[in-house]
């Protein structure tokens, strides 16, 4: 699986560009400021037809232009995929697989795998549990469509439930047939999830412990422990168990959006107790996992994205990585850097084809 081209047009700061790679490694350099982690989330966009880092699509726009375009042409098994992604202010975001429009943006996801390791992956530790569901359902969506039609589903039946709640306090009363309708959906699709998440993270701890093992080289214990309330009863009877709060509330207070990972070194929540150092080497392996993880079940070596990757990590840290790339574990790699000396003096110890794009607007 490589990315041969893309073509860029009014894409952030990025007013036209086309560039070729190489099957290897791609390397993007250049000062701050200058375009290079755009270049990066454009070809995101070509995977998953959104942004890594904005999810407002209109703010991907290039300031005083009214429409941008990201055109990609991608290899995968020896069979061209050309991939387009357009947004016209006033307009539906278009998303076209070999000219043909896409009626779903779900039914794109899973095509181009593809993996981002980048500072902003601190989030999944700072902030709430929204951000580390969305990871879960992301690894989870690429390679099961049915488990993002039903976390779609989901969602809409949810936000039907929260209208219901607030029509019943606004005008002061209460019946239960449409509720149980929406509870008993919600109870189906819900403990679907459920299941597939619990799967998903008993699958995924051992490989994630394999790369924090193989980045640190240390005897650290690192687990993800999923937390969620239908551990504990089934949905149908969290919904009894907290209708008066619901009602109270005006919204849904138990369910599978509820959901939360937490992450543990040595038995301790590492966004508690663990260093800078310690939370970084956890994030490395946690989305090298998720590469290893997409590989095994799509048969397709990912592509790989490391936004500023070497400015955040020691010299053994860095070495480690490059011998997983010597050793054919990852596909065609995008890197981003401010030193073209130091890039350079790190591809070139791989011994793989290179190519290094010098970035500035």
């Amino acid at each position: 699986m490589n990315l041969e081209q893309i073509h860029i047009l009014n894409f952030k700061n990025i007013p036209e560009k086309t560039l070729h790679f190489t099957k290897k490694i791609n390397c993007f350099v250049g000062k701050n400021g200058q375009g290079k982690t755009n270049l990066l989330d454009a070809i995101y966009y070509l995977a998953f037809g959104k942004s890594y880092f904005n999810p407002v699509a209109l703010q991907n726009i290039k300031h005083n232009e009214d429409f941008f375009v990201v055109e990609g042409t991608f290899n995968k098994s020896d069979k061209r995929e050309q991939i387009v992604c357009s947004l016209k202010k006033g307009q539906k975001k278009v998303l076209k697989r070999n000219g043909k429009i896409y009626d779903k943006f779900a039914d794109h996801v899973g095509l181009i795998p593809l993996v981002m390791i980048s500072p902003s992956d601190q989030d999944l530790i700072s902030e709430g549990s929204e951000t580390r569901r969305k990871f879960i359902d992301l690894v989870i969506s690429q390679q099961n469509s049915q488990y993002l039609q039903q976390l779609i589903q989901y969602q809409k039946v949810l936000m039907q439930r929260n209208a219901l709640l607030k029509y019943f306090a606004l005008n002061r009363v209460f019946e239960t047939d449409t509720l149980t309708i929406y509870n008993e959906q919600l109870h189906n699709l819900g403990t679907e999830i459920h299941n597939k998440r619990s799967e998903f993270i008993e699958e995924f701890n051992p490989i994630f412990q394999k790369y924090h093992q193989q980045i640190t080289g240390n005897s650290e214990s690192v687990e993800i422990k999923y937390e969620s309330q239908l551990h504990e009863k089934p949905l149908l009877d969290l919904f009894t168990d907290f209708l008066q709060k619901d009602r109270v509330l005006q919204y849904t207070s138990v369910g599978i959006h509820k959901d939360d990972l937490l992450f543990e070194i040595n038995g301790h929540s590492i966004k508690k107790y663990g260093s800078q150092g310690q939370q970084k080497s956890l994030l490395i392996a946690l989305k090298l996992a998720q590469f290893d993880f997409i590989k095994k079940q799509s048969g397709v070596l990912p592509i790989l994205l490391f936004d500023d990757i070497f400015d955040k990590l020691d010299a053994d840290r860095v070495q480690q990585i490059i011998e997983m790339v010597n050793n054919a574990t990852f596909g065609q790699l995008f890197i981003t850097d401010t030193h073209e000396d130091r890039t350079e003096l790190i591809v070139k110890s791989t011994n793989l084809d290179y190519e290094i794009f010098k970035i500035s607007t």
